[in-house]
């Protein structure tokens, strides 16, 4: 059953609130949804199910109360109008039932009325009319919480009418759909072409709607060829009997939900193919449900196959932002790699030696320009080892005697190289110069 809203002429500005204050600009009205083929199927598809409804009540034998339809219509009209409001509300916007007069109310209210009708119609739940108003209430607040983006707008991708009456199915076990007898039960000659007069009928116009103004002939297609196949297919791998898998194919419920269930517009997709393998896969799920033996599978077959469909959506949405994100993202210039050398390692310092201990070296090593160290250097004999060349930690702490006793030889004989010896071999050469002289 098609389930978008209609389209609304933009709201005109208020006028002045008092003389000599501004204008107040009303709130912009949201974009027209459907194009004049889709409000005119959603006409067509709304006067459809009203007849059915009256002709059910009156001659077919609907089994549901008679003040019922008027209820869920009712429960449908006011979910609504209460859920545009607030998403109005939300969006900062103009409701779409404002501002087009009593004409663009009722086509705002048109996927109400059809999806209201469908859920009271196709089950079945006793006395209990709230559980009706319960399903009403899922399937009309399904377009406002279940979306997904399509061209930069959101769009409900569940079926309201069907996903309302699988709920009702999942939370009230005892409910159930309408029984096949419900649409044909006493029609004249049901032996005859009594029981067939209903189906033709909705066949040919349910075609014309979905031939000339929805264009979902290849849905039904893929739909149709998809069911007998699961038939046989579920014939020859589970035994099931394949006349009878096929005979639902001849029911009025089957005919109602090919041309005003499944091949709702607005949850359904547009290119051909699409429609091709949407209207299989509700087929092949179909089957598979049955194949483990859950009833009312032709429900929740739809109900799975538009939630895959929304979360493709969704998938293709998020990849489309991801692709744009990274052609709008600024190119960050390349950075040149630039080899810089490495500092020159600092030379190593010399040791610093204290200027008094120099100056003794100078002196024991002979290079030093003292007077008294020059004399002594010439008095003392050309091939003497000086002790104090050996460094100390050369010398064995075992021979302290033995060293001794060189230290004072080298002192008797005037090669040791200690400065008071020295000094005092340098007096006694130029005692002995001067004695020399006189």
């Amino acid at each position: 059953m098609s389930s978008h809203t209609s389209a609304v002429p933009p709201t005109a500005a208020a006028p002045t609130a008092a003389a000599g204050s501004p204008a107040k600009s009303a709130k912009p009205a949201a974009p027209p949804r459907h194009d004049p083929k889709v409000i005119k199927a959603l006409q067509r598809f709304a006067v459809s199910i009203s007849v059915l409804n009256v002709l059910g009540y009156t001659v077919l034998g609907f089994e549901q109360g008679w003040l019922w339809p008027f209820i869920a219509v009712a429960t449908g009209y006011t979910t609504e109008i209460v859920l545009e409001w607030i998403s109005a509300k939300g969006e900062g916007r103009a409701p779409r039932y404002a501002g087009g007069g009593r004409k663009g109310l009722m086509e705002f209210l048109l996927p109400a009325h059809i999806t209201s009708l469908a859920v009271n119609m196709l089950t079945y739940t006793n006395d209990r009319w709230w559980v009706m108003m319960f399903g009403v209430i899922v399937a009309v607040g399904t377009k406002h919480v279940l979306r997904a983006p399509v061209k930069g707008r959101m769009r409900h991708y569940m079926n309201p009418s069907n996903f309302g009456i699988m709920i009702i199915l999942v939370l009230f076990p005892w409910a159930s759909i309408a029984p096949p007898y419900h649409f044909t039960e006493y029609l004249t000659g049901t032996t005859g072409p009594g029981d067939w007069i209903l189906p033709a009928v909705i066949i040919t116009l349910g075609t014309m709607l979905n031939a000339k103004l929805t264009n979902r002939m290849p849905l039904i297609m893929g739909w149709l060829v998809g069911f007998a196949l699961q038939a046989i297919i579920r014939g020859w791998m589970f035994d099931t009997s394949i006349p009878a898998a096929l005979g639902m194919m001849t029911g009025t419920a089957f005919v109602l939900f090919t041309n005003y269930m499944v091949t709702d517009p607005g949850t359904s997709p547009s290119k051909k193919s699409s429609q091709i393998a949407f209207g299989a896969g509700v087929a092949a799920v179909y089957g598979l449900l049955m194949a483990v033996n859950i009833t009312y599978g032709i429900f929740f077959a739809t109900a799975i196959v538009c939630g895959i469909r929304g979360l493709f959506l969704w998938f293709l949405h998020l990849q489309a932002k991801q692709q744009a994100a990274a052609k709008t993202a600024p190119v960050r210039p390349v950075e040149a790699l630039v080899a810089v050398p490495s500092p020159a390692p600092a030379p190593a310092e010399a040791p610093t030696v204290p200027l008094a201990a120099a100056t003794e070296d100078a002196c024991a090593a002979g290079t030093c320009g003292h007077e008294k160290c020059a004399a002594a250097r010439v008095a003392a004999p050309a091939a003497t080892v000086p002790i104090a060349a050996v460094p100390p930690a050369a010398v064995s702490p075992a021979v302290p005697a033995a060293a001794s006793a060189a230290a004072e030889d080298a002192c008797a004989a005037g090669s040791c190289q200690h400065g008071k010896c020295a000094a005092m071999r340098a007096e006694a050469a130029k005692e002995k110069k001067v004695a020399v002289s006189l």
